[in-house]
């Protein structure tokens, strides 16, 4: 396993690590050593979560042992561990969260991948957790209130479960010693017997890293409940794009008009028991009193009050409600003479109240939600404050409900009050406040960071951006401004109703889904844009009615429609559909049809087959007229107008446009997902062309979006993206891993005594002879995206020969840079495919893209550009610079006889061909020394796989197995740090004049991003 020292932490990581995993892992160290915040953006598939538990993990253990083998915080560690790891009370402990379990299940398989074994558990919740046979068949508040009433000291009926839990915990010291998930605990305790929900609350205490849902860390309730001991504490916080809302939504409460009814009748049900208790069983220890005040016969009446004080507040118009500044709360329920002191009070007789309706409830084995307890989180949100300094951030809103349910206040429609919070920082600063040493949010969609740091009110000085580990060529990304007639697409207010811009976008989705394999998402603005379109496309004919075939059912024709639900209940059986439409063979696919900040677009995986290309119909603004959004752009115009430094603060219209880039970024996330996927990202909307909304785009996007002003540019370089990214991002990255793999074995070879080599080589044949290792085995199972048959292309068993044809010398090759040939110790060449060579496919001759015959079109699916691209396609090809092809004219003459370009162990095809054991001379004088010298420089700046992946990449290219442009690319990611930036230069006199620009808009792009600025 290699070892990495990063800032002077020796990091053990699972894998060979990619430059941008290093990257990341240094900004991990660097927050948690300087005790500052960190906001990290890697996008999917570049092993974030790893490098992350790596890099943090790392860092804990170099400030001391693990706490394993312990129960207790202050105990003696068991018998075999360090002596170190007695000071763990003294040590930070790390809180790792995710937005749910099933997330945190990933990461903790993750853990188990590395080398790293800290003292761990997950937090769950009673749900997840409980075995007792009657308690976990309840749910939400039920479940938790009848779980306290039976583990209370004085219930007559206590759950065996939590009262062997403790004594099971300190007779297993070892427990969380090994990564644990929710189902090891569940095993736990079904097996030998104790409470999985408390063994998880005994664990937090004495833990190196605990897991949990960061709803956990955000409620003030489930955080007082944790336990933990904040000071200098580690809190991570990954995919945490969402973040900002949920900070929120925790601060912020609804009030409709039917849980007050529902608290009256509560606050009946307490009176009731209390006088029949004090009646029957001389019990006077609840008094009737306290909750006739909750309920109120007399004209201090709170409940009845508040209720009769939200319908009476004068509501003009359901679209603008009633608002008031946060603080007007306060003179609210003033007039119920509640303020801080009778608020404490009143929470205290509630929770006397909700203990009252449990037992109840346990004796006739009812499991109802005690709605009381909402009515004490509002007061306590209300109260947190003395000095109410945290009201200036709400605003209050009544409205009125739309429902069919009619309660006291007859002929006046219910009621709700909200209080809303605008500044997501409030629950953050709570952590500041505890001295927690670190927060880490991390996620692969958090641009644009300025505006996601301003709405958490805290200081990050630790950002980053990561690019992909993707090539260039795995990823196809483009602005489309037209459509096929030609019609602009602009799905503004003013456009999206129109049949034109409809049927344009309908025609258009038609030619993507006959280009696009397997599976497509298109995601819409909202549900409205969505329906209207979907409706329009099902009932408009082509535009001249020449047809009475519908937009929708050429679509089907290519690929089976899935349309996101609005309910969440039918989501599952969606996706069921989606996958079983991708396997079914009489299409080319499925198309899922879905809108920006829904179910589809957050957190699922479209991997591989499932998203091969992801359409944005339109640019996903927040509706202007939702009430909350609309209080929330005058709140922050309000603190800007206030602030001295407008430059700094974030405007109204800024967090508006800012909130539909995340989600644009969020929904393209959903396809490349990790380092052999590719993709097509697809933004069918003019105004993605602006500068300003490009760069609120994901860094890693950027570099490859092109802004395409025909529709028939983006059908023709899409369809050979498709055609060609087949071979490049699955056959011919695995074909570069064997290379590699290859060339580990041969420097091994060199090291050898002479009698051991022959016998070495020997033993390696078989996989050299390997089929498999060809790319061209594979090459007739690959249907391009508009290919009618699976019958190979006329030249396609030369196109084999020549793409596929590979030597590598047994003997070790003695290697110049600038000459035109190798020189060998040993002219022995072995064939990689193990078949005969073929022909040589002569300069200017190679593989049609596509077909080059003329195709009949519909009218309304190509225009007429399109149509003559298709017929001068094999002219245009050459036209295309080389960076751009996967798997193109890879003409002899420019890749092995390139003047100048630096030679791995290179023979001349030709003579392989005719059998001509010629070699040509070797370069003398200062080509030749310079060339050695730079050698030498890269053997020792690299590490020796780094070498050895160098040597690959230049077979590869020499064996026609990658591009040029993708050789460039991967030896730049070698040479990339500061101290390599000399390797950066000196190859560049290696490289052939005529691609040196190419080079240096490569550099140039790598220049720009943030690991290469000091």
């Amino acid at each position: 396993m290699p070892t990495y020292k990063i800032r002077g932490i020796d990091v053990d990581f699972p894998y060979e690590a990619y430059d941008c995993q290093l990257v990341y892992m240094e900004k991990v160290i660097e927050s948690l050593q300087n005790k500052c915040n960190a906001l990290l953006e890697s996008p999917t598939g570049t092993g974030k979560t790893l490098c992350l538990l790596c890099a943090t993990l790392a860092w804990r253990k170099s400030l001391g042992g693990f706490s394993t083998g312990k129960s207790e915080r202050n105990s003696q560690s068991v018998v075999g561990t360090p002596s170190s790891q007695s000071s763990g009370s003294s040590l930070p402990t790390i809180v790792y969260t995710s937005r749910t379990h099933s997330q945190l299940r990933q990461v903790i398989q993750e853990l188990k991948t590395s080398s790293y074994r800290p003292k761990m558990v997950i937090l769950g919740s009673r749900e997840q957790l409980c075995i007792h046979e009657e308690v976990r068949t309840l749910r939400g508040k039920a479940q938790s209130n009848a779980c306290r009433f039976l583990c209370r000291k004085s219930a007559k009926r206590q759950c065996a479960h939590f009262s062997q839990t403790s004594a099971y915990v300190k007779q297993n010291p070892h427990l969380g010693d090994e990564p644990v998930d929710i189902e090891d605990l569940l095993k736990i305790g079904q097996q030998f017997g104790p409470c999985p929900y408390y063994i998880s609350r005994e664990l937090s205490k004495v833990v190196d890293i605990l897991f949990a849902p960061y709803n956990y860390l955000i409620d003030p309730s489930y955080r007082k409940s944790l336990g933990i001991d904040w000071d200098s504490s580690v809190l991570i916080f990954d995919e945490a794009h969402n973040l900002e809302g949920i900070c929120a939504d925790a601060a912020s409460f609804d009030l409709p008009a039917g849980l007050l009814t529902a608290c009256i009748s509560e606050a009946q049900s307490c009176i009731d028991l209390s006088i029949t208790r004090r009646d029957t069983s001389s019990d006077k220890s609840q008094n009737p009193e306290n909750y006739a005040i909750l309920k109120g016969f007399n004209p201090a009446a709170l409940l009845l009050k508040l209720e009769k004080g939200i319908a009476d507040v004068p509501i003009e118009s359901s679209e603008l409600g009633f608002t008031r500044p946060g603080p007007y709360i306060y003179e609210l329920l003033a007039n119920l003479n509640l303020t801080h002191d009778t608020a404490t009070k009143l929470i205290d007789i509630i929770e006397e109240a909700a203990v009252l309706l449990e037992e109840d409830k346990q004796q006739k084995s009812q499991g109802t939600v005690c709605r009381l307890e909402s009515i004490a989180d509002i007061l306590k949100l209300i109260f947190k404050d003395k000095n109410n300094a945290h009201a200036t951030f709400y605003r209050i809103m009544g409205n009125k409900l739309h429902t069919l349910l009619v309660f006291c206040n007859v002929g006046k429609a219910p009621r709700t009050l909200s209080w809303w919070c605008f500044n997501p920082g409030i629950a953050m600063e709570e952590f500041s406040k505890r001295g927690v040493g670190s927060i880490i949010l991390t996620s692969g969609t958090l641009s644009p960071m300025e505006s996601f740091a301003q709405e958490l009110r805290l200081n990050f000085p630790v950002r980053l951006e990561n690019p992909h580990v993707i090539s260039s060529n795995q990823i196809w990304a483009g602005v489309v401004g037209v459509g096929p007639s030609g019609h602009s697409f602009n799905s503004s207010y003013r456009n999206r109703d129109s049949v034109e811009y409809k049927r344009e976008l309908g025609n258009a989705i038609v030619n993507f889904a006959r280009i696009v394999p397997d599976g497509l998402l298109v995601f819409f603005p909202s549900y409205y844009v969505l329906d209207k379109s979907i409706e329009c496309w099902k009932s408009v004919l082509l535009q001249d009615n020449t047809s009475s075939t519908t937009i929708w059912e050429r679509i089907s024709r290519y690929k089976k429609p899935v349309i996101e639900p609005r309910q969440s209940s039918l989501f599952p059986s969606a996706i069921q559909d989606y996958m079983a439409k991708l396997k079914d063979t009489s299409s080319s696919g499925a198309v899922f049809f879905a809108v920006c900040r829904g179910k589809v677009s957050e957190g699922l995986d479209f991997a591989d087959q499932t998203g091969r290309a992801v359409i944005i119909t339109g640019v996903p603004f927040p509706m202007r007229t939702d009430p909350k959004v609309r209080l929330k752009r005058e709140f922050l115009d309000q603190q800007a107008a206030s602030s001295r430094d407008n430059n700094k603060i974030l405007t109204g219209e800024g967090w508006y446009g800012q909130q539909a880039s995340r989600a644009v970024n969020q929904a393209v996330g959903r396809v490349i997902r990790h380092r052999h996927d590719y993709g097509a990202i697809i933004f069918c909307d003019e105004r993605f062309s602006n500068a300003n909304q490009q760069s609120q785009i994901s860094l890693w996007i950027r570099p490859h979006l092109k802004c395409h002003s025909r529709f028939g540019d983006v059908i023709f370089t899409l369809s050979r993206f498709f055609r060609d990214g087949v071979f490049s991002s699955s056959t011919m990255l695995k074909s570069t891993e064997k290379v590699t793999q290859m060339s580990q074995q041969v420097e091994k070879v060199q090291t050898m005594p002479t009698d051991e080599k022959a016998a070495k080589i020997s033993s390696m044949l078989p996989f050299l002879q390997d089929k498999s290792f060809s790319d061209s085995s594979k090459l007739k199972e690959i249907l391009p995206a508009n290919c009618a048959s699976l019958n190979p292309p006329k030249n396609n068993h030369d196109f084999i020969l020549k793409y596929s044809k590979g030597l590598i010398s047994k003997e070790k090759p003695v290697l110049v840079l600038g000459g035109t040939s190798t020189q060998r110790e040993k002219q022995e060449m072995v064939n990689l495919i193990g078949g005969s060579s073929g022909r040589v496919i002569p300069s200017g001759e190679g593989l049609l893209p596509c077909s080059a015959k003329k195709r009949k079109v519909s009218k309304g699916e190509l225009s007429e550009d399109i149509k003559q691209k298709f017929i001068d396609e094999k002219r245009e090809s050459n036209k295309f610079a080389p960076q751009e092809r996967v798997i193109s004219d890879y003409r002899t003459q420019q890749h092995s006889s390139s003047p100048g370009f630096p030679q791995m162990g290179k023979t001349d095809v030709h003579a392989s061909k005719s059998n001509a054991a010629h070699s040509n001379s070797l370069h003398t004088g200062d080509k030749e020394t310079k060339g050695s010298e730079f050698l030498s420089q890269v053997k020792e700046k690299l590490t020796a796989p780094e070498y050895a992946e160098f040597v690959s990449f230049m077979k590869a290219l020499k064996s026609k197995a990658m591009t040029i442009g993708h050789v460039l690319q991967s030896i730049i990611n070698l040479f990339r740090g500061p101290e390599r930036a000399q390797l950066l230069e000196r190859f560049r006199d290696f490289v052939p004049s005529k691609y040196r620009s190419l080079y240096e808009q490569y550099v140039g792009a790598k220049d720009q991003l943030p690991y290469n600025q000091t």
